[in-house]
Parts: C-alpha cells; sequence; structure tokens
C-alpha cells in the first residue's frame, strides 16, 4: 500500500513538473531553430534570433525601461501595502474583509478591460499621464496589488504582536526599536516575497504595457508586440520571453538564497 502511494505520488509529481518544464524548453527550442511550423522537430537550428534580439537597438532601452517600471511598480506597492497593513493590524482589524474586497478586485478584471478603462478616465483629466511611464507604473500597481498584500498580510498575522512586544518592553525597548528590531525582521521575508512577485509580474505583463505604455513608453514587452505581432517574427519573440523568463529566475534564486541564509534577518542585527 505504502509503494502505491508512493508511485502514485512520484507519477503526479512527474507529471506535473513536465507539464511545467516542457513549455520553457519549447520556447528555448523555438528560439533557436530554424523553422519550426512544418513538422514536428525543427528543421535546423541557429544562433540569428538571439543575435538579433541582442543586437537591437532598442534591447538594452527595454530591458533598462523594463527594470526602471518593475522596481518602480514594487517599490510603490511596497510603501503602500505594508503600513497599511501593519496599521490595519494593530488600529482597525475590522477593517480587514474592506481592504481584502479591494485588493482582490483586480483578479475579475481582465488586463485588457483595466487597460481601455484607464485610458478612457486619464484621456480627460488635463494631465500629461497617457502613454508615459505614469500610468504604466500605476496600472501595473492595480493588477499586482493582490500579490503583494497577501504575503504580506499571511506574514504579519503569523507574527504574535502581544508576547513579542511584552517581551522586547521587558527588556527595555521602546515601540521604535522593538518594531525594527523584532517585529520587521520577522516579517521582511513575507514583504520580500511579495516584492518579488510584484516584480517578476511588473517584468513579463504584455496587454497592459502595449495599450499603456504605447511607442512612447518602450519596454520588452513592447519590443515583443512590435518583432512578433506586426513583423510576425516568431522566433525573435520567443527569444525575448526566455529573456525575460530567465531574469524571473535569477530573481526568484536570488530571493531563495537570501531567505536560506538568513539575509533578511541580518540586515537588523
Amino acid at each position: 500500500m505504502k509503494k502505491t502511494s508512493e508511485l502514485w505520488r512520484s507519477v503526479i509529481l512527474g507529471a506535473f513538473l513536465i507539464f511545467m518544464v516542457l513549455p520553457v524548453i519549447a520556447t528555448l527550442v523555438f528560439s533557436v531553430s530554424t523553422r519550426w511550423d512544418r513538422s514536428l522537430w525543427p528543421e535546423g537550428y541557429t544562433l540569428k534570433w538571439w543575435i538579433n534580439v541582442t543586437s537591437h537597438p532598442l534591447f538594452v532601452v527595454t530591458l533598462k525601461n523594463s527594470f526602471i517600471a518593475s522596481f518602480a511598480t514594487m517599490l510603490c506597492l511596497l510603501l503602500l501595502v505594508t503600513p497599511t497593513a501593519y496599521w490595519m493590524k494593530l488600529r482597525v482589524p475590522r477593517a480587514k474583509p474592506f481592504v481584502e474586497i479591494m485588493t482582490t478586485f483586480s483578479f475579475g478584471v481582465p488586463g485588457v478591460v483595466l487597460a481601455l478603462a484607464l485610458i478612457r478616465f486619464y484621456s480627460k483629466i488635463p494631465l500629461p499621464i497617457i502613454n508615459r511611464p505614469t500610468i504604466l507604473v500605476a496600472a501595473c500597481m492595480v493588477l499586482s496589488l493582490p500579490f503583494m498584500y497577501r504575503p504580506v498580510v499571511n506574514a504579519l498575522e503569523a507574527i504574535d504582536f502581544r508576547v513579542l512586544t511584552e517581551a522586547a518592553q521587558s527588556l527595555g525597548a521602546n515601540p521604535v526599536q522593538t518594531f525594527l528590531r523584532v517585529i520587521l525582521p520577522l516579517w521582511l521575508p513575507g514583504i520580500a516575497a511579495g516584492s518579488l512577485i510584484v516584480f517578476t509580474l511588473s517584468m513579463s505583463a504584455f496587454i497592459t504595457p502595449v495599450l499603456l505604455g504605447g511607442p512612447r513608453v518602450k519596454v520588452m514587452s513592447y519590443l515583443a508586440y512590435q518583432q512578433t505581432l506586426l513583423l510576425s517574427d516568431w522566433p525573435y519573440g520567443s527569444a525575448i520571453a526566455f529573456v525575460l523568463l530567465a531574469l524571473t529566475a535569477v530573481s526568484v534564486l536570488l530571493y531563495l538564497r537570501a531567505l536560506e541564509t538568513g539575509r533578511f534577518r541580518m540586515v537588523f542585527r
């Protein structure tokens, strides 16, 4: 019975890994294939598409803009969600259901609908926002808000404020020292997890940057849109997608490494 259970567990885990890894491998193979639309296997292999991606005059610019927009989105949500969650936990716990409804609103709104709604709304305001980085960051904040809120709140709810605060005060710590030296180090892994998710989602967003940023705000998504949908250069788009995937994977590995070695807590010691 135990062997049968372990066998089924291995089968399910293997099927899940195949389901997750196979599209990544297919994207990589398609980005180095000469042509792959007339047979089961690629007709040949080449590095032409990767050379075209890295030598494109907009590659460095769009990569830099994507990093700036993603980091700005992460920082703005960090400054918005973290104090709000802490204040709600300490002062107004009854407001939690209303805050959760607000943060999960973007789950039910597709990115296309949200982008068009923001364009319609801000086009009637006499401010130079349309086709600028400001509206792109604002839209990514709305889309990524649940992914920042949930890890931050979950990590905060796992902390026993009363016991830790009383213990810190008994040792002579004031409220600021209690927060910085006791609460925040325990809370920081959840904050870092939410920030990482927001950063990766903003880097890989496609519909929102294309519709809101337009040609004035050139990010990696716009470059992929220009080459794949407008010029039908699909292997080129696969190479760009794999670049974004690699950047996301590096970010996740760095986070896991820092979490494993306890670097987040060491900052406040």
